[in-house]
């Protein structure tokens, strides 16, 4: 319905309030049934009506206690369809309640979620010029700028130079590109290059990655002091003053007392720092102007004589060739520049600092490398253009007539100054010797000095803050329990003062070593390792076409991510082969570290997406391949109930399948959907994360049916996926179906017969103490609740009084008498009840245990096409069961005992399945005893029509009215089959009675032939007073096979 303006005279929607569009207003009540809960109340929506939908709004989708904002939750579907249903009813409610999780089931474990310390009033938010250009600018120009850069262009030649540059950028760039776009995709908090791989890649890769990253940043600001430290030093020396020995000790002391300094402006807080930085940047570039002035200054001769003439096109000429010296060559020349271009994360490092991250961190980081770039190849090529590579320093090496001038200074020779002798000798000066090009060729040297000091400091400052931050971050997703104590933030900020600790007392201790020339390669390859999970986690999430993957920044391609990934690795061999194996060996211990503690998080990574990518496209694979009788493994549909119900029964299952195929654990919720659909959907998270905390590598399946027959039938039907389907069902033996009723017995027996109809495998557990203990369960969990009431009412009571700590006073007299009920309930049970209740709880934890030396059972009396044989053979394959022996038992004829045992032997042995006995039973035919039978008479007595005994006409009503009911002619009929029942119990008691488990072959009772109480006798009978009996029948098609 559209809405129009009043002016004018246009059409008005009356009812049309524009303030209730927005997210819904909750409201604290007190419910009739003790639950405390928000209510939402119904509104008149820009629709015109009374509605609880909610028009599209972002409060809608925040996290659970994010600190952006209020969190608001729509109406779930359940409310909505209720609401309709009481409609039609005619009972509108015009509240809703409104659970604490809300309907979207968002996970509230992300840092968005974390409340801050302190009031969010005051904190300090930095725009991406001071908070992200600057920083990486700064952290980008290091001393290389003034130093190295002369001696890397003259040993590469300004071409190669120009390359070498240009393949750093490069390497820097798409990184840049990777790194907006995965920041593009959601909010960015605190944390860095941490934050942006963990959320993609998980906590696995984030974990590993962030610890090595934050130590990294924490040597840095000492490599960097301990440069300005360095330069303190030579400059004393120049001035001939030292502090102690004009060497490390003056060092040390200089590099303590700078990182004391920087830690007072770090803790001082992020505004006093970023202060300190825009200081720095202005000496570095009027440093830098400086160089550039000194350019076009008239050489003096002093100057001359040191290699620097002005722009000359033939110094510019003889400079453009590689020159490579001593062991240098192209790839040790990069290795030496390249660290020079890294600092790209210095505005990530702070993202949590930043106004805006995903808008500031692509422009200023993509900016702060153009900038740099472009900046190191003016600088190298001014340079390039103005000094040539050997100078002796000395005014008086003229060109004099006669004397050859040759060497590698020809341009000099055209200039008037014969530098020959270095070709002979060493000289101090030009591109190739002098470090300090820079100092020379400027307009005012002591400048150059300044700008080297702010390019170190500005460096370390950049480091002591990420460090700390990034930190934080990977201790607040308490990712390394032991470190969850630096999580902990102070002031308006959230300021890591822990963590600014911890980085100042590394930082102090690699101080003291005074020389970090061993360290600097596995730094620079810590970052580089960085990089490379950047330019992956972009690939990633691209590569797993993930719906959620929208990144905003769209300049950014997979594939040049990955090329990007590929050349960081390539680059960090290049640096230093071994730094780079170190680098790897850490970041996979923490990996395999973190793997195996498996964090307790979830944040929608991108490994989750191509997992599930793998599983579709692997099921797809499987489905276009047909089934191969050497590839057949048991995949069971256990009909458990709640996976806490029958723990034996799923043990079994488990043990059967283990990690190898798939195990399906159901249950059937009986009853009228709109009644049990809310407990069903309850239980299936609560149970499949009970599997994975127990680690059963299984999977839960509920349905919700009028009846258990007919639930049963739908996961038989529709369970698994493709290939991936169950074919052997898992039941447990109802013990009371003497006392069920009809209809629980037939619908208990029509699940085996529709089990046959769809060519299950069909496999039976049953236990003498039973495997329901879900009465015990349930006795626990109210203790538990008995437990957790008191204790809070405990901890509702002042110590020296009966008054409550809040505002709200609770009278204890109801708590009370509600423990007082919970005990009752809980109170120990009989001492005969106990005693059954211990023996059952000792039995459902039989097969988690390992068996004691024993044997496994199999009578094998009917082939079924080996699923008999199989099972317990799997089993022997286990870890739990390895101390137990197979013995087979098969049906067979007197004269003939021999010959069967032999054709077993054989066939045993085609199958490749070790047996340590096989056993022919040659009295099977034999009429049980009548002891055996009157047990069975007074078992299915109950169940008989007797209607032998009746005229035709009264026997044909009895059979109308009870038709469940064994009938004389049904018995007469079986009476073989059901005498063979009955023998082979004592069969099995002579010679089986001491088995850890014995395997049966499982009788098949004939549809609308053979009555459902029959059957349950049969199967009664047969496995009465045996140890753990399974009995079994596969569905008749090979699952062994003896051809290769």
């Amino acid at each position: 319905m559209e809405r129009f303006k009043s002016i004018g005279g246009e059409h008005v929607n009356p009812a049309y309030n524009s303030t209730l569009d927005e997210p819904p207003v909750y409201e604290e009540s007190n419910f009739s049934n003790g639950e405390h809960r928000t209510v939402r109340p119904s509104v008149v929506s820009a629709f015109g009506h009374d509605t609880l939908d909610r028009m599209p709004n972002i409060d809608f989708y925040r996290n659970e206690g994010s600190v952006s904002g209020h969190r608001a939750v729509r109406p779930s579907l359940q409310e909505l369809h209720d609401v309709f249903q009481k409609v039609r009813n005619g009972a509108i409610s015009d509240t809703m309640q409104d659970d604490k999780l809300g309907s979207d089931g968002i996970p509230s474990d992300d840092i968005e979620s974390v409340l801050p310390t302190d009031s969010g009033e005051g904190t300090v938010k930095f725009g991406w010029i001071r908070g992200v250009l600057v920083r990486c600018m700064l952290n980008i120009w290091g001393v290389m700028l003034f130093i190295r850069l002369s001696w890397v262009f003259g040993q590469a030649g300004w071409g190669l130079g120009i390359v070498i540059i240009a393949l750093s950028c490069v390497v820097t760039t798409v990184t840049g590109l990777s790194m907006s776009a995965i920041c593009t995709n959601g909010v960015v908090r605190g944390g860095g290059a941490y934050y942006l791989i963990s959320r993609s890649l998980g906590p696995e890769f984030g974990g590993s990655i962030g610890l090595i990253f934050a130590f990294a940043n924490a040597v840095a600001v000492a490599m960097y002091v301990v440069g300005f430290a360095e330069t303190v030093v030579d400059l004393l020396k120049e001035n001939e003053a030292t502090i102690i020995d004009g060497d490390i000790n003056d060092i040390r002391i200089i590099g303590c007392i700078t990182v004391v300094l920087l830690l007072a402006i770090s803790v001082a807080g992020m505004e006093w720092e970023a202060k300190a930085q825009i200081v720095l940047l202005v000496i570095l570039l009027v440093a830098i102007g400086n160089m550039l002035v000194g350019t076009v200054i008239p050489a003096t001769k002093d100057k001359k004589s040191k290699g620097f003439f002005n722009y000359q096109s033939n110094i510019f000429l003889e400079n453009f060739t590689p020159a490579f010296r001593g062991d240098e060559t192209f790839f040790s020349v990069f290795a030496i520049f390249f660290p020079a271009a890294t600092g790209i994360l210095a505005g990530a490092n702070i993202s949590g600092d930043l106004r805006d991250p995903q808008g500031g961190l692509p422009k200023g980081t993509l900016l702060a490398i153009l900038i740099t770039g472009i900046t190191y190849l003016v600088v190298a090529l001014c340079v390039s253009a103005t000094v040539v590579r050997d100078a002796t320093g000395n005014i008086t090496d003229l060109i004099t007539p006669g004397i050859p001038c040759n060497g590698s200074a020809i341009a000099a020779c055209e200039l008037g100054y014969n530098f020959s002798s270095c070709e002979l000798q060493s000289c101090k000066f030009g591109l190739m010797n002098n470090f300090q090009v820079m100092t020379m060729v400027s307009g005012f040297g002591p400048l150059i000095t300044a700008g080297t000091f702010s390019a170190t400091l500005s460096s370390a400052l950049a480091s002591l803050v990420s460090a700390p931050k990034v930190f934080q971050a990977l201790c607040k997703d308490n990712i390394y329990k032991a470190l969850y104590f630096f999580a902990k933030g102070h002031g308006k900020n959230n300021e890591p003062i822990r963590g600014y600790v911890l980085t100042f007392v590394i930082s102090v201790a690699f101080i003291l070593i005074g020389t970090l020339n061993t360290i600097a390669p596995i730094i620079s390859n810590f970052f580089l390792a960085s990089y490379a999970l950047i330019n992956f986690s972009c690939f990633h999430a691209s590569y797993a076409k993930s719906p959620g993957w929208r990144p905003g920044y769209k300049y950014y391609n997979m594939w040049l991510s990955l090329l990007g990934a590929l050349l960081c690795c390539v680059v960090m061999f290049v640096i230093n082969w071994w730094a780079a194996v170190l680098t790897y060996g850490i970041e996979i211990l923490l990996y395999i570290y973190v793997t195996v503690k498996k964090p307790d998080v979830n944040w929608g990574s991108s490994t989750q997406a191509v997992t599930f990518v793998s599983a579709v496209s692997n099921a797809l694979s499987l489905s276009g391949v047909e089934d191969h009788v050497k590839n057949f493994r048991p995949q069971v549909l256990a009909l458990t109930g709640s996976v806490r119900t029958r723990p034996a029964l799923l043990d079994l299952a488990h043990s059967f399948t283990k990690n190898y195929g798939l195990c399906l654990t159901c249950e059937v919720f009986v009853g009228p959907r709109s009644e049990v659909f809310q407990e069903m959907n309850a239980n299936i998270e609560k149970n499949q994360l009970w599997l994975g905390k127990t680690k059963r590598k299984a999977f839960y399946a509920g349905v919700a049916c009028d009846t258990f027959r007919e639930g049963t039938e739908r996961l038989l039907q529709a369970s698994g996926l493709g290939r991936m389907k169950p074919n052997t069902l898992m039941i447990g033996f109802k013990r009371n179906w003497r006392t069920a009723g009809v209809e629980a017995v037939q619908s208990y027996v029509g699940v085996l017969h529709d089990a046959f109809d769809f060519e299950y495998g069909t496999v039976m557990l049953r236990m003498n103490q039973g495997l329901d203990v879900s009465h015990l369960i349930e006795a626990e969990e109210e203790m538990l609740k008995a437990v957790r009431e008191q204790q809070a009412l405990e901890d509702e009571m002042m110590p020296n009084g009966d008054k409550a700590k809040g505002l709200f006073r609770k009278s204890r007299k109801p708590s009370q008498q509600v423990i007082t009920t919970r005990v009752s309930v809980c109170s120990p049970p009989p001492p005969q009840v106990a005693k059954m209740n211990e023996r059952l709880l000792e039995a459902s934890m039989q097969f988690k245990k390992k068996q004691p030396k024993g044997t496994i059972d199999v009578w094998w009396l009917f082939d079924d096409g080996g699923l008999t044989l199989l099972l317990p053979y799997i089993l022997t394959t286990r870890k739990k069961w390895k101390d137990c022996k197979l013995r087979i038992f098969i049906a067979g004829q007197p004269e003939h005992s021999d010959l069967d045992k032999e054709e077993m032997k054989s066939l045993l042995q085609k199958f490749r399945i070790n047996c340590s006995d096989i056993h022919v039973i040659d009295d099977i035919h034999v009429r049980p005893s009548s002891e055996s039978l009157r047990k069975l008479g007074d078992m299915i007595e109950p169940f008989c029509l007797h209607e032998g005994s009746k005229d035709a006409a009264q026997a044909e009503a009895m059979q109308r009215d009870q038709p469940w009911k064994i009938t004389d002619k049904e018995l007469n009929s079986f009476e073989e089959k059901t005498n063979l029942q009955v023998r082979l119990n004592e069969v099995i008691k002579e010679n089986s009675r001491s088995a850890n488990l014995i395997f049966v072959s499982m009788p098949i009772a004939r549809k609308e032939a053979i009555s459902d109480f029959l059957y349950m006798a049969w199967l009664d009978i047969l496995t009465k007073d045996l140890p753990t009996t399974l009995l079994i029948r596969g569905n008749h098609k090979s699952v062994l096979t003896f051809y290769s």
